[in-house]
C-alpha cells in the first residue's frame, strides 16, 4: 500500500449541489502537490445524493477514501470519524465541504507543519455571512477566550492541520460534546496562526442553523471552563448581599421614621429575584449533569454504515 502522508477529512452533509465542484478541486490540489495525499469524503447521514457521489468517486479513484455514517451525527462527530479513519503519516487537513475553506492552502500548511508545528489553524481575517451573524461569532469568540481555563486562538474554526501525534491524541479523547477547536487547543504541542479570508459558500444553503451554534458554543464554554459553576457562587453571594441590604433598609425606616415597606410590590421583586437565581443555577448545573449522563452511558460517538477505500467495501465498523 503507498505511503500516505496528508489526511484531507472533507465532512458532507447534503452538499449535492457543491459536490462536483469540490471533487475539481480537490483532485486538482492534489495533483499539484509533492507529497501523497488522501481524501476522506464522510457523510454525514445526508438525505440527498451525497453518500451515491461519494462512492461514484471513490470507485473511480483510489486517493478518495468514503466514510459513511449510519445516520446524521453532526459535524463535529462526522470529522472525528473522518479522523479516526484517516491514514496520513504527517498528519491530516480538516476543511468544510462547501468551500468556504480553500484546500488550495493544503501547500502553504503543509510546510508549516514540515517546520515543526504540530498544529495549523486557519484564523479567519474576513467573513462573508451577515452583520448579525459576524457579530455573534466575534463576541463569542471574545467571551470564550476571557472565561477558557487555557488560550483557545480567537478568530479559528476547524480549518486547521494536525500532526500525527495530535490526531492520535484527539481520537483517544472520549468526550461525546466534542469541541475539536478546545481539544486541539487543550492538547497543546507547537501551535501556530494562519491569517486567510473565508469565501462564500458556493452552493447551498448552511447547516449550521442558530441552534447548532448555539449548541456548539456552550460545548466550547461548558466544557473547557469553570466560569459557569463560578457564577452560581457568585449570583448567590449577590443575592445575599442584596437580601442583606434590603433588610437593613426596612431596620433604617422602621428606627427613624417609623415606616416599614410593605405591600405586593417588595414581595413579588423577592420573589421574582430569588427564582430566577434559583432556576439560572439548576439550569447551569443541569448542562453539567446532562454532559456528565451523556459520557456515562459510554456509547460509541458514531457507528459506520459502511466504508469505501480502494475501490474495496467494510461493513458494520464503529
Amino acid at each position: 500500500m503507498k505511503l500516505i502522508d496528508i489526511s484531507i477529512v472533507v465532512p458532507l452533509y447534503n452538499e449535492e449541489a457543491v459536490f462536483d465542484l469540490l471533487i475539481q478541486r480537490l483532485t486538482q490540489v492534489i495533483d499539484a502537490t509533492d507529497f501523497s495525499c488522501e481524501v476522506v469524503l464522510v457523510n454525514d447521514g445526508s438525505i440527498d445524493n451525497t453518500a451515491i457521489l461519494i462512492e461514484n468517486i471513490c470507485k473511480k479513484d483510489t486517493r478518495f477514501t468514503g466514510v459513511l455514517l449510519s445516520r446524521n451525527y453532526g459535524h463535529q462527530l462526522a470529522v472525528s470519524a473522518g479522523m479516526a479513519n484517516s491514514r496520513g503519516k504527517k498528519g491530516v487537513m480538516i476543511i468544510d465541504g462547501d468551500l468556504q475553506d480553500p484546500p488550495e492552502l493544503i501547500t502553504e500548511f503543509y510546510s508549516l507543519l514540515m517546520q515543526g508545528n504540530d498544529v495549523i489553524y486557519a484564523i479567519r481575517k474576513n467573513r462573508k455571512e451577515g452583520f448579525f451573524k459576524k457579530l455573534a461569532y466575534k463576541a463569542y469568540y471574545r467571551l470564550q477566550k476571557k472565561i477558557s481555563n487555557f488560550n483557545i486562538p480567537i478568530d479559528s474554526g476547524d480549518f486547521s492541520m494536525l500532526s500525527r501525534r495530535v490526531v492520535d491524541t484527539m481520537i483517544n479523547m472520549p468526550e461525546q460534546s466534542r469541541y475539536l477547536r478546545g481539544m486541539r487547543a487543550w492538547v497543546g504541542f507547537k501551535q501556530i496562526g494562519f491569517e486567510y479570508d473565508r469565501h462564500e459558500r458556493h452552493a447551498g444553503e448552511t447547516k449550521y442553523s442558530w441552534t447548532k451554534l448555539f449548541e456548539l458554543a456552550f460545548n466550547g464554554i461548558f466544557n473547557f471552563s469553570d466560569f459557569p459553576v463560578k457564577i452560581i457562587t457568585r449570583l448567590g453571594f449577590f443575592t445575599i448581599v442584596f437580601s442583606l441590604c434590603y433588610f437593613l433598609y426596612n431596620i433604617y425606616r422602621k428606627i427613624f421614621y417609623n415606616d416599614v415597606p410593605q405591600g405586593f410590590t417588595a414581595t413579588i421583586l423577592a420573589i421574582i429575584l430569588f427564582s430566577g437565581v434559583q432556576l439560572i443555577s439548576l439550569g447551569l448545573i443541569g448542562e453539567y449533569v446532562l454532559r456528565i449522563y451523556n459520557q456515562v452511558r459510554n456509547r460509541p460517538l458514531f457507528v459506520i454504515d459502511k466504508i469505501i477505500i480502494e475501490a474495496e467495501e467494510t461493513s458494520e465498523k464503529n
